[in-house]
């Protein structure tokens, strides 16, 4: 065997193995390409949800405070309903 046999030889047999090399690198790129654009889509959400979150706390607050200030106005109103001798 000469040195252009073995070389082509050896070229035959490391083809196949460097082609399934590329394969699979460029299917572990587009994994990692998918997960990439779901974790910012999931950190998307996450943000969006914080923000909600965050105003309906803020409304949850507004509307206790509408409701303490409607049941101080019951009160006030029974106890002058009282005092002019009326039952409430």
């Amino acid at each position: 065997m000469d040195a252009a046999l073995l070389t082509a030889l050896g070229a035959l047999l490391t083809s196949p193995v460097v082609a399934a090399a590329a394969v699979y690198g460029h299917r572990g790129a587009n994994r990692a390409a998918r997960e990439g654009g779901a974790l910012n889509g999931f950190n998307s959400l996450t943000d969006q949800l914080q923000e909600e979150r965050k105003e309906m706390r803020s409304e949850l607050a507004t509307l206790r405070a509408d409701l303490a200030a409607e049941r101080a106005e019951s009160a006030r109103l029974r106890l002058l309903v009282t005092q002019l001798g009326g039952t409430p």
